[in-house]
C-alpha cells in the first residue's frame, strides 16, 4: 500500500515516472502490505535463510587454515573457497570476476532480475529481516500509516523506539559481518575486545558501516535498487520478449473488473481490480502495466492473485512467471541466439579461468635488482649485484626454498642472513641477494640470468634476471 495523499494518476504516468516519487518531485513513502504467505513466499524464506545462514558463517570456515572467503584489499589478499590470490594473481581473479559477471548477465537474459528478488543482500535484508521485524512491531501497512500520523504518545515512541533499536543492533552486526570478510575474523575479534583507542581505524570503519546500513534499511530503503543499483538499471538491455520474469497474463485478466452479485460477468477478465498486487509491492509498482524498472521479481503479487484466484474460484497464474511471448503466442522459448553467445563466452571464460587457476603454481618469485646500484667489483675477478627478492608461497605447507642461477656454473648466490628462505603457508617472505659471477662470463653491460626456485631438491619456480657488468 503506498500514500497516495500527494502522488498522481500512477495507471496514466507509469512510463514517465517512477512510483516513490510525485509530480512535485518528492519522495512517496511505501507501505507494502504484509505479503502472503503463499508458495513462492514460503520458497523465498527458505531460500532467503539458506543465504544468509552461508553468508554470516563463512567468515568462521576455515579451509586449508583459510577463510572460506576473504576480500582483504588493505593488504591486497583475497581468499576464495579456501583459495589464497595474491597482486600477481590479479588476472586470474579479473578473470574470475568477468565470469561471474558475465554468468549473472546470461542468468538475467534467461530469468530476469531474479538475483535481485532472491539472492541480492540487500532485498534479503530489507525484506527478509527489517521488514519482517517492522510488521511484528507496527503491524500491516495499515497499522504503520496510522501510527505515523498518530501523535508521540507513549505507545507510538515505545514502538518507534523498540523497532530502531533493533535495527541499529542488526546494522552493527552487518557491519562486523562486512568487516570479517575484509580483514578476517580474529582482527575483528582484536578490535571489539579491546579499546577502541587501539583500534581507531577499525573501530571508526565499524561505526561507519553500521550507519550507512542503518540509514538504507531505515530509510532508503528500496531506493537502492530503483535510484542507485547499476544492475537494475541495466535490467532493460538484458531482457527481451523470451525473457522469463514476473508476467501478467492480460490476455486473460483484461477487460478488469470487480465482481458484482447478479450482473453478467462473461465479458469480464479474471482480474477482479482488488489492487493486492500493488499493495504488496516492495517498490510500489503496478505490475499489470507490464515489465517495469522497479521490479525486482520478488514474487509477492504472484501469491497476492493467487490468494484471490481461489477466493473467487478462479485458476491460479493470473500473474505468474512467464516471458511476454509465452502469454501472447503461448510459445516458451529459453535457448535463444543470445542466450547461445553469453552461453559460448562464458564457458571460454570459466574454461580459461580453470586452466589458469589448477596450473597456477605453489610458489611465485620476483627477483629485481635495487634501484639505482651499479655493481661491484669483488675479489677473484667477481662481478656482482645486489636483488630484492620477493617470495610467494601459495600452498597449505610451509616451504624452505633455495636460489639458483641455471646458465652458469661458477656463480655464488649469497642470501643477507642466511642461505635459506623459509615461507609460511599463504605467505611472502622478502629477502636481500648479492650474485657474483665471473668478469670473464659476463656479456657486457646486460647479461640474461636464468634462476631457479629449489624446495628440497626440486625445482618449484623458474624467472630469468638481467645482471649488470662492465662494458666489454
Amino acid at each position: 500500500m503506498m500514500d497516495t495523499d500527494n502522488i498522481y494518476d500512477v495507471d496514466e504516468q507509469y512510463r514517465d515516472s517512477i512510483s516513490t516519487v510525485d509530480k512535485d518531485g518528492k519522495r512517496v513513502w511505501l507501505y507494502p502490505k504484509k505479503p502472503f504467505d503463499g508458495f513462492m513466499h514460503k520458497l523465498r524464506k527458505i531460500v532467503a535463510f539458506v543465504l544468509l545462514a552461508l553468508l554470516f558463517t563463512a567468515p568462521f570456515i576455515k579451509v586449508n587454515g583459510e577463510p572460506f572467503l576473504l576480500f582483504n584489499i588493505f593488504e591486497r589478499k583475497f581468499v576464495i573457497f579456501g583459495t589464497v590470490f595474491w597482486p600477481q594473481d590479479f588476472f586470474i581473479f579479473v578473470l574470475g570476476a568477468i565470469s561471474f559477471i558475465i554468468f549473472i548477465v546470461l542468468f538475467t537474459v534467461v530469468f530476469g532480475r531474479v538475483w535481485c528478488g532472491w539472492a541480492c543482500p540487500q532485498t534479503i535484508f530489507m525484506e527478509m529481516v527489517f521488514r519482517k521485524i517492522e510488521y511484528w512491531i507496527e503491524g500491516d501497512a495499515v497499522q504503520q500509516k496510522k501510527l505515523k500520523k498518530a501523535p508521540w504518545n507513549t505507545d507510538k515512541i515505545l514502538k518507534k523506539g523498540l523497532k530502531h533499536t533493533i535495527f541499529i543492533v542488526i546494522s552493527l552486526a552487518i557491519s562486523h559481518l562486512v568487516m570479517a570478510y575484509l580483514i578476517g575474523v580474529d582482527e575483528v575479534k582484536e578490535i571489539i575486545t579491546q579499546s577502541p583507542m587501539n583500534h581507531l581505524s577499525g573501530f571508526m570503519g565499524l561505526m561507519f558501516f553500521t550507519g550507512i546500513f542503518y540509514w538504507v534499511f531505515s530509510y532508503f530503503r528500496e531506493q537502492a535498487c530503483i535510484a542507485v543499483c547499476p544492475y537494475g538499471r541495466l535490467q532493460g538491455v538484458f531482457i527481451n520478449q523470451d525473457t522469463i520474469a514476473v508476467m501478467y497474463d492480460w490476455l486473460r485478466g483484461e477487460p478488469r473488473g470487480k465482481i458484482k452479485k447478479n450482473l453478467d460477468q462473461s465479458e469480464k477478465g479474471d482480474c477482479v481490480d482488488c489492487n493486492l498486487c500493488v499493495h504488496v509491492c516492495p517498490t510500489g509498482i503496478d505490475i499489470r502495466n507490464g515489465t517495469q524498472l522497479e521490479c525486482v521479481n520478488c514474487t509477492a503479487c504472484i501469491d497476492a492473485c493467487d490468494h484471490v484466484m481461489d477466493k473467487v474460484g478462479k485458476p491460479r497464474g493470473l500473474i505468474r512467471l512467464a516471458s511476454h511471448d509465452s502469454v501472447e503466442k503461448g510459445r516458451k522459448k529459453l535457448f535463444t541466439t543470445r542466450v547461445k553467445a553469453y552461453s559460448v563466452v562464458l564457458t571460454i571464460l570459466v574454461s580459461s579461468f580453470l586452466y589458469m587457476l589448477l596450473s597456477r603454481g605453489q610458489v611465485e618469485t620476483t627477483l629485481l635488482r635495487v634501484p639505482g646500484m651499479l655493481y661491484q667489483e669483488q675479489e677473484g675477478g667477481y662481478i656482482s649485484n645486489l636483488y630484492n627478492g620477493q617470495f610467494i608461497n601459495k600452498s597449505a605447507d610451509s616451504l624452505t626454498l633455495k636460489l639458483k642461477v641455471l646458465n652458469f656454473s661458477d656463480v655464488k648466490v649469497r642470501k643477507v642472513g642466511g642461505d635459506e628462505i623459509v615461507v609460511p603457508p599463504n605467505s611472502m617472505v622478502e629477502g636481500v641477494f648479492f650474485i657474483e659471477i665471473p668478469e670473464k662470463d659476463l656479456n657486457g653491460l646486460k647479461t640474461k640470468l636464468d634462476l631457479g626456485v629449489f624446495s628440497h631438491d626440486e625445482q618449484v619456480e623458474s624467472l630469468t634476471t638481467n645482471f649488470m657488468g662492465p662494458a666489454k
